[in-house]
């Protein structure tokens, strides 16, 4: 018996699918400042800094974004330590996301 990823690798076009489909909820967690200078159209803000996986939506697909990859790791880690079967982040981040020229709020 194999294990599941403990972590799985999405997508700019993933992401951009799940969120017209409205099948997960992109929590960012980069800082408040961050978020504020920028941020994914329907992304939600939790910082890493402050994170508490109770906060998180439930009953939904949850996917982590930050910047470039890392700190939406290190919150699948923290989720996933407090007993959260979450798995999914945005790999490339919002970096990948405005160099593409997607939309920004």
């Amino acid at each position: 018996m194999t294990e599941a990823p403990k972590i799985i690798d999405l997508d700019r076009e993933a992401v951009k699918q799940g969120l017209q489909e409205g099948s997960l909820v992109l929590v960012d967690v980069r800082e408040p400042h961050e978020f504020a200078a920028g941020h994914i159209p329907g992304a939600v803000s939790l910082p890493l800094s402050a994170f508490d996986p109770s906060s998180l939506p439930e009953g939904k697909r949850i996917v982590f974004s930050c910047a470039a990859g890392v700190r939406s790791v290190r919150a699948l880690e923290f989720a996933q330590a407090a007993g959260l079967d979450v798995r999914e982040h945005y790999k490339g981040g919002f970096k990948d996301w405005i160099a593409s020229g997607e939309p920004v709020e």
